[in-house]
């Protein structure tokens, strides 16, 4: 089965419809997370929609929401303030324990980070809590505010600012709330693993504060130091390494059931490929209970993996080793080891080329093939004729047909017509 997401919505601190998305594995999820975005941002921020598709690729459930007022979600943003966001985000625990499961894992990007950390006690069941950029203290946001805007609402107790090229209206109870926040207590009574993710040279939030959350917080206790990412994880790469330790370092304390193998019968001739987080071309590729990812070099892709045809050649190339020694083994040739070296000819700027007008570039596959042993000349050249009729070999001569259709996704699970 797929990954999928499906939207959700449900009632928020002021009981206006909150707006958020379940990011789901093919199979059950091995695990529940909640992620809360960033002051401001809302749930398809790039961070946050690039860290739920990781979590996902690793076999968790992802629900992220967009907090009252902000992204889809109803309310006005001006009516909003860090409890209520804290409340946000123990009602979307709350839609998760109703009609799925209970959050195992609550992460925050951000002042979302800061808001599942003074959560995390309404959430009985999470048993771990990652922050990524968090500010140890809620009233950091103000910083975001000048002296003229900070005047303007102790004199009005209300006024517009620009956050990120947007504008916004802040109030007064924002500000009230945000000082009267302490949450030392709130990280040291936390009885839950911490994973603080930082970047040292962030400069929305500096790295200051992840020491003062990890002084705060008792073992088990861990920090992730995320190098030279910017404070939005803009990059790729940046947010599928969150993701990836995110998961991995969950699992030590979430009782997580393994997997169990795919049929041989149903996953044979079967393969899946969708998108990766780890780059903006990066493909995931699963096979039976096999994955592995392509992508396409630096300047055109992430170079996270081999291109599409680095697969086909790498296809060819295993398929005519195994044909080899296969026919070696059935007639006890001295074979002792089989080396085959491919290349494409043809570059992929030529791939659009009408070919059916003149000159028409072809495609060709040099191969050349390594065999060690004590073998006769016979030998060697009968097994050069097999190869040439391995099953990959033939399947790239023979006439083809790609049947390519759209598929519902509700119906993409179902068997391939083949």
């Amino acid at each position: 089965m797929n990954p999928r997401s499906e939207k959700v919505t449900f009632a928020g601190s002021g009981g206006d419809a909150l707006a958020a998305r379940l990011d789901l594995p093919g199979g059950d999820p091995l695990a529940w997370a909640l992620f809360a975005h960033c002051f401001t941002c809302s749930k398809d921020v790039l961070a946050a929609s690039r860290i739920s598709r990781g979590l996902v690729e690793q076999g968790f459930g992802v629900l992220r929401f967009d907090f009252t007022g902000l992204g889809s979600s109803g309310g006005e943003f001006a009516n909003t303030a860090f409890s209520s966001n804290v409340e946000d985000v123990a009602l979307a625990a709350t839609f998760l324990r109703q009609h799925y499961q209970a959050p195992r894992i609550l992460v925050g990007h951000s002042l979302g980070g800061t808001a599942v950390l003074a959560a995390a006690a309404k959430v009985p069941e999470a048993t771990a809590v990652a922050t990524i950029g968090a500010p140890f203290d809620p009233a950091h946001v103000t910083h975001l505010f000048d002296t003229d805007a900070l005047t303007a609402i102790d004199r009005t107790g209300e006024v517009a600012v620009q956050i990120s090229g947007r504008p916004f209206r802040i109030r007064r109870q924002f500000l009230d709330d945000v000082n009267e926040q302490h949450l030392g207590d709130a990280i040291a009574n936390l009885r839950k693993a911490l994973l603080v993710f930082h970047a040292p040279r962030d400069e929305v939030v500096d790295i200051d504060n992840a020491r003062r959350i990890f002084d705060a917080a008792r073992h088990p206790k861990s920090f992730v130091s995320l190098d030279d990412a910017d404070h939005l994880l803009t990059r790729p790469a940046d947010a599928a390494y969150v993701a990836g330790v995110l998961a991995v370092w969950a699992g030590r304390y979430i009782d997580i059931p393994k997997a169990k193998p795919v049929p041989s019968e149903d996953a044979e001739g079967k393969v899946i490929v969708s998108e990766s987080s780890r780059g903006r071309l990066a493909q995931d590729i699963q096979a039976g209970r096999h994955h592995w990812t392509a992508d396409e070099p630096p300047g055109v892709g992430d170079d996270t993996g081999p291109t599409p045809y680095d697969l086909l050649l790498g296809a060819l190339g295993a398929c005519t080793s195994m044909t080899l020694r296969m026919y070696a083994d059935r007639k006890q040739w001295p074979l002792d080891r089989v080396t085959v070296r491919l290349a494409h000819g043809r570059d992929h700027a030529d791939d659009g080329r009408d070919c059916e007008k003149k000159p028409c570039m072809i495609d060709r596959f040099a191969c050349n093939i390594e065999l060690k042993g004590e073998l006769t000349d016979e030998q060697r050249a009968s097994l050069l004729t097999i190869a040439e009729k391995c099953p990959v070999h033939r399947t790239l001569l023979n006439d083809k047909q790609i049947v390519t259709a759209l598929v519902d996704p509700a119906e993409s699970a179902g068997p391939l017509g083949a």
